[in-house]
């Protein structure tokens, strides 16, 4: 197998874990049982030993179309030959007790709907991120594979045949013909593979729980079915049992293809909180928001011994993300070293006190009031920001250079004190709000006269630099500044330039940093940056209304148009854009689709208004 562009898969799941499947049919990606559990198929990262599960016709004159079933994350993948069209139709049943086994099954219903078709079918398991062994055996019901930490099963009624890789099949279908295969745990009480009719009740329940779901939804403004498509994708990021979301479902997808920016994902930012609450109450999903907080609720309560909170979390609440690199993999087109577990949990990131405040001031005035525990714990935490704000950071970017002092950190903590005050007061909660009060406007003042290079008239990525950073767009987004105060339109201006003229944005896609400018400590380039190009649209669209210049409108909906141009097939997006259009980066990236909800909701609500 050769391996596919990023941008070539789709994604399927039961918001336990998620599977990546090619235009190409095939599925290299799935970790089981849970989001950040060991790999069972894993050709992303090693096309020669990861483990694939295909399904394709037997002719190299195809053409390959992807979309998914109406308002919903069922996939289906469609063959067109001469002699007919075939099409798969991938997903995990949902809508069921998550005790119910089935609600754990992969299902590939494969199916001609025009003339005949000749299928071939590997499924070529290597557990543990192909650290195991695994024995296969047939059976009736299809074939069993043993390794020595999980026992999994591929149920049809296909004859199969067996390798010391795992299970094949040719097989020929006429027109309205099915053939199923399952992928599950292995079970004593089964004896029979999943029948059609079976399938196709479970296809539909699916089918049923996505499309009542998403009614829940209550934007209806512009761009309606990117915005649902984020939002399904959001939904399947997701960790049922905590409410969890992780950043995206992959690890160590390159940011740069070759090179070593290859980060394991597959866990739970303080950070995001903020933007996925607000994003999933923008969306009327109060259901999900108010999970995710008590997500968020329970790890404030479990604060580090001086008191900090941790820059992210396993799903289940879990503390030890280890970082591990895998060096019998060859990571993807060769980009090495493939990496799980991630050591930016031990870094300490002045910036996610700022979000977490954020996201319980959104959930509180939106959602539902906080309870006094909760605010307990936070008064903690606004003291600890208190004590510690003026200490160097690595920041919201991860660096892995050594600590400064960065302009984003600082911001963040404002908002953290400027949140917490608000809350107090709005919940007449008792609160420090002398010290608080005073240490905010400390840092406001901080911010202004050494976040602020006179030089570049531009706010910049640390103090004492010259270098931009994408982060100082979000400046308005959080209120630190007015949309239309002179520094920030001059900020504004001097990131929306190109690099050759010290800008940040090509062709209206936006780096997060100049990595020759300012290295982070890491060899190699990257991409732009999708999510700063999204908080690129929401600052021009804020500083639009604010100035009620329509040029400005006008360039944030034009620059919001091009970056839609830059989903793939599906409408999903990697983290990063590569100089081909291409998708890099862990995928699909939550952070992107979060972005590109608020930057929807609010540019139809400014064109609205125009």
């Amino acid at each position: 197998m050769a391996y596919q562009p990023i941008q070539n898969y789709g994604i399927i799941g039961n918001m336990y874990t998620t599977a990546l499947v090619g235009l190409n049919g095939s599925i290299d990606w799935f970790c089981f049982p849970n989001h950040d559990s060991e790999s069972i198929f894993a050709a992303l990262l090693d096309d020669g030993k990861g483990g694939h599960f295909q399904i394709s016709p037997l002719t190299d004159e195809v053409t390959h179309k992807q979309f998914y079933w109406p308002e919903t994350n069922v996939l289906i993948t469609r063959f067109f030959t001469s002699d007919g069209v075939g099409e798969i139709s991938d997903f995990m049943p949902v809508g069921m007790n998550p005790q119910e086994p089935r609600h754990h099954w992969l299902i590939r219903r494969v199916k001609v709907v025009r003339g005949s078709m000749d299928f071939q079918m590997e499924c070529c398991p290597a557990f543990n991120y192909a650290r195991d062994e695994h024995q296969t055996t047939l059976n009736s019901a299809g074939a069993e594979f043993h390794s020595a930490k999980l026992k999994l099963e591929l149920s049809t009624d296909i004859p199969l045949q067996k390798d010391d890789k795992g299970v094949f099949a040719k097989f020929t279908l006429q027109d309205a013909e099915i053939a199923v295969f399952v992928l599950r745990e292995s079970s004593s009480d089964r004896k029979s593979p999943l029948n059609s009719s079976a399938c196709e009740g479970l296809f539909q329940q699916t089918v049923d729980y996505w499309r009542n779901w998403l009614e829940q939804c209550t934007y209806k403004g512009r761009w309606r079915e990117m915005v649902h498509r984020s939002a399904l994708v959001l939904k399947l990021l997701t960790y049922q049992p905590t409410g969890a979301i992780i950043a995206a479902s992959t690890c160590s997808l390159p940011e740069n293809i070759g090179g070593e920016r290859n980060w394991d994902y597959r866990y739970t930012w303080i950070r995001d909180a903020a933007f996925t609450i607000y994003a999933l109450m923008r969306l009327g999903f109060t259901n999900e928001a108010s999970e995710f907080m008590n997500w968020i609720e329970a790890r404030c309560h479990e604060r580090d011994p001086n008191g900090s909170l941790q820059t992210m979390y396993g799903i289940d609440g879990r503390h030890d993300l280890s970082e591990e690199i895998l060096n019998h993999l060859e990571g993807y087109k060769g980009s090495s070293p493939v990496r799980i577990g991630n050591a930016a949990y031990q870094q300490l990131q002045m910036d996610i006190y700022g979000e977490l405040m954020d996201s319980v001031y959104l959930f509180n005035k939106y959602g539902t009031p906080i309870s006094y525990a909760l605010w307990t714990a936070l008064r903690h935490l606004l003291d600890w920001v208190c004590d510690n704000w003026q200490q160097p950071d690595y920041g919201v970017w991860e660096v892995r250079r050594g600590q400064q002092q960065f302009v984003y950190s600082k911001l963040m903590c404002w908002v953290a004190l400027d949140r917490g005050l608000r809350l107090a007061d709005k919940r007449s909660f008792p609160a420090d709000r002398e010290r608080w009060l005073k240490t905010r406007d400390e840092i406001y003042e901080q911010l202004m006269d050494r976040g602020w290079n006179a030089s570049r008239q531009s706010f910049v990525q640390y103090y004492g630099s010259d270098s931009l950073d994408a982060g100082s767009l979000i400046i308005p987004l959080v209120f630190f500044l007015s949309p239309a105060d002179p520094r920030m339109l001059s900020t504004l201006n001097t990131i929306n330039q190109p690099p050759k003229s010290g800008g940040l944005v090509s062709d209206s896609l936006v780096y997060r940093y100049n990595v020759a400018e300012s290295p982070d400590g890491l060899r190699g380039k990257e991409g732009t940056f999708n999510l700063c190009t999204f908080w690129l649209v929401e600052a021009l669209t804020r500083a639009g209304v604010a100035n009620r210049d329509s040029a400005q409108l006008d360039e944030a909906r034009l620059i919001f148009e091009e970056m839609l141009g830059y989903a793939n097939h599906l409408g999903l997006y990697a983290e990063q854009t590569g100089p081909l259009g291409d998708a890099l980066g862990n995928f699909p990236q939550a952070f992107t689709h979060l972005a590109l909800i608020s930057a929807a909701w609010n540019l139809d609500k400014a064109l609205k208004e125009k």
